[in-house]
């Protein structure tokens, strides 16, 4: 079969399963690993799923956001993330726009103390609503 076939087919696969009403992420990794096994084959194809299942969990580098949202929400609970918001508005609420200026400033202010984006929006946003 060629290339341009197999990618047809594969591709075809993907939205039928997706139009049946299978998970995204299953319907791509189906389509994935259809593809993959036609190129090299059932040997390598699990050698693959094996080193790459625990590559994926042995690194740290991601487990550092739901941390960063965690400390969001304790500022939260604790209420420093208020206390930064009302000081915002205190100074920007008399300015036409002052909702959005104050969101502004107090997510600069959040974000120079914890360093960390993610943990802002989380913090900020529920502060924020009116």
């Amino acid at each position: 079969m060629s290339s341009l076939g197999l990618t047809g087919l594969i591709f075809g696969s993907m939205l039928a399963l997706m139009a049946i009403r299978v998970p995204i992420a299953v319907s791509m990794f189906c389509a994935g690993a259809i593809g993959y096994v036609t190129q090299t084959g059932w040997p390598p194809f699990a050698s693959f799923l094996n080193t790459q299942a625990f590559a994926r969990f042995a690194g740290y580098d991601l487990s550092v956001i739901p941390l960063f949202i965690l400390m969001g929400h304790f500022a939260t609970k604790g209420g420093i993330s208020k206390s930064l918001f009302e000081f915002a508005a205190g100074v920007m609420g008399r300015f036409r726009g002052g909702l959005s200026m104050a969101s502004l400033l107090a997510c600069a202010a959040f974000g120079a103390i914890s360093g960390s984006s993610v943990a802002t929006a989380a913090t900020i946003t529920g502060v924020a609503l009116p």
